[in-house]
């Protein structure tokens, strides 16, 4: 049985926030997750969360300025104090809200350095420290940290792209507390053979996470170049025993958009 949990960032938009909890267990989801669940009341969230009985199952640590353009803190030149007092509070909201996973963005390489290897060569060590840093005091307090390769079309210059890159820097780093968030919607644009790629890291234990779109409008998952009939039958053939977040945008706009949508998952029922 496969666990999929509603993005409340992307789904159920039309209403406010807070109101998304009740809207996702009314159509029958048991786990939600979000971009940054800090910009409001925790007393709240933690009391739909109770009320509804449903599991928060991942949200972002705080990436900088947003609005701005900052997309992570992890290797961003001289904002190592900044991104520590992220991590931390990232922490303390996961450890009171009881969910031990956290999505630390890694960044943007300046548009000036994006052909430049030695400045490329400079953040991915700045990443890699801090990320060793925060697996640590992931550590201390029980939790884990995920780090996501984004395609570099929805996000042009973020510095973490592929499978590969990902799991090369946990083997390195070597800590059961830091793990992949697996979006196969960014692992289609950039890679492709998900089949595959699933096979080859699922079994590892170091994928902590993952997370599911249409390729390539990101509306549903049951159309497009990605069959996902055929993933979410590996997906059970591999056991895979985590949450599969629904980071999609629904095709409907408006009033009842999301759970007009929601007939695929109904399918799997």
């Amino acid at each position: 049985m496969l666990n999929f949990a509603a993005n409340l960032s992307w789904l159920y938009t039309e209403l406010p926030f807070l109101d998304r909890f009740e809207a996702a267990a009314r159509d029958g989801f048991t786990g939600v997750e979000c971009l940054f669940p800090h910009e409001h009341p925790m007393a709240e969230i933690q009391a739909r969360l109770q009320g509804l009985g449903l599991q928060l199952v991942l949200f972002n640590a705080a990436p900088g300025d947003w609005a701005g353009g900052e997309r992570g803190l992890a290797s961003l030149e001289g904002r190592e104090a900044d991104f520590q007092r992220s991590i931390h509070a990232a922490l303390d909201l996961a450890a009171a809200l009881r969910y031990p996973h956290v999505h630390v963005m890694a960044g943007l390489l300046p548009s000036r350095h994006a052909d430049d290897a030695r400045q490329r060569q400079a953040a991915w060590s700045r990443y890699e420290h801090r990320l060793t840093w925060t697996a640590a005091q992931a550590q201390a307090v029980g939790l884990t940290v995920l780090i996501e390769p984004i395609n570099t079309r929805d996000m042009p210059g973020y510095l973490l792209n592929d499978q590969a890159s990902a799991h090369g820097l946990v083997e390195r780093i070597g800590s059961p507390h830091l793990k992949v968030q697996m979006d196969l919607y960014h692992c289609q644009i950039m890679e492709g053979d998900i089949t595959t790629r699933l096979r080859r890291w699922l079994p590892t234990g170091q994928v902590g996470h993952l997370q599911i779109a249409a390729v390539p409008d990101r509306g549903e998952p049951d159309r497009g170049e990605l069959n996902y009939d055929h993933v979410f039958s590996e997906l059970q053939a591999l056991n895979w025993p985590g949450w599969i977040g629904c980071e999609y945008k629904p095709r409907q706009a408006g009033a009842g958009g999301t759970s007009a949508g929601l007939g695929w998952l109904c399918a799997l029922r």
